[in-house]
């Protein structure tokens, strides 16, 4: 795919792949509201230096949107240990999601089971499949060995299937 080149090019791409990078943020984020904002950075950023950049615009993005989930990640921290210590060492309780007005039990029970996979699970999976990137991508962007993101991908898979497989027989 060619960089992105002109307004309805944008609008059209923007279209078929701001959804998948808004679920990718949305992982990598606390609220909708904080995804919206990184995919948002995220395509300030890419626009500003696609040309210098080349490469295919989704993969490009999608690492845009991860550094920037972090940067905010980063920033929220510091503002929470800020306040912390204006508060006396007492700070809020955060959660990872927001309460969602009707949940299934069936979504619940995916989000809890990627919240315990581990970190570097996690990101595989969302790389790979909210992100549709290949292996070789995910190993470049992560800077592991393509093995490494494969076996990752593969053992969170493994552990999803056996955690939801072990909820729907005992739910």
């Amino acid at each position: 795919m060619e960089a992105i080149a002109n307004d309805e090019s944008w609008k059209n791409w923007f279209q078929l792949y701001g959804p998948k990078l808004l679920l990718c943020a949305r992982h990598w984020t606390r609220s909708l509201a904080d995804a919206e904002d990184v995919v948002q950075e995220a395509f300030v950023r890419y626009w500003r230096h696609q040309r210098a950049l080349g490469g295919d615009p989704q993969a490009l993005l999608l690492t845009s949107v991860r550094r920037a989930a972090f940067d905010l990640a980063r920033r929220d921290q510091r503002r929470v240990g800020r306040e912390k210590l204006a508060n006396g060492g007492l700070a809020e309780t955060e959660t990872i999601f927001e309460p969602l007005a009707e949940v299934d039990d069936r979504r619940v029970a995916i989000e809890a089971a990627l919240r315990r996979l581990s970190a570097e699970q996690r990101e595989v999976l969302l790389l790979k499949i909210w992100g549709e990137l290949t292996f070789e991508e995910i190993a470049r962007q992560l800077d592991i060995p393509l093995n490494t993101a494969a076996s990752r991908y593969r053992y969170a898979l493994a552990s999803l299937r056996k955690e939801l497989t072990h909820a729907d027989c005992h739910g």
